[in-house]
Order: structure tokens, then sequence, then C-alpha cells
């Protein structure tokens, strides 16, 4: 193989140097964001159960009743 000039292979090494220093940021940004987005879906599935069981204890609480906002009394009442 052909030997490179030394100014072309120290600009080659600090290219390569550069690559692999952002390459380990982006490992680091993928990592940080893949737990993000776990945490996120764990908080959302969390939710989602919340909001079956709200839905689950409002149909059992009043099966019958059909409520608007005229069946309530002001408070000044």
């Amino acid at each position: 193989m052909t030997e490179l000039p030394d100014s072309l292979a120290a600009w080659a090494q600090g290219r390569l140097t550069e690559l692999e220093t952002k390459l380990a940021f982006a490992e680091d940004l993928l990592d940080t964001l893949n737990q993000t987005v776990a945490r996120q879906q764990g908080q959302i599935d969390s939710l989602q159960q919340q909001l079956r069981l709200l839905h689950q204890q409002m149909k059992e609480a009043a099966p019958d009743e059909a409520r608007t906002p005229r069946d309530d009394i002001p408070p000044h009442y």
C-alpha cells in the first residue's frame, strides 16, 4: 500500500477522530431518547389504564341516568 504524505495522514487521522467523537455523542443521544420514549410509553399505558377505570366507574355509578348540565343546581341557590 502507498504511504500517505504526513499532512494528509494527519488530516485523515483528525477527521477519523472527529467522526468517532460525533458517533459516540450520537449513540449517547440515541440511548437517552430510547429511555425517554420507553418512560413516556409507560406513562401513556398507565394513563390509559386510569382512564379505563374512570370510565368503568362512571358507568357503574349511574348506569341508567343521563345527566345534563341543566340537572345541576348552580352554586348560588
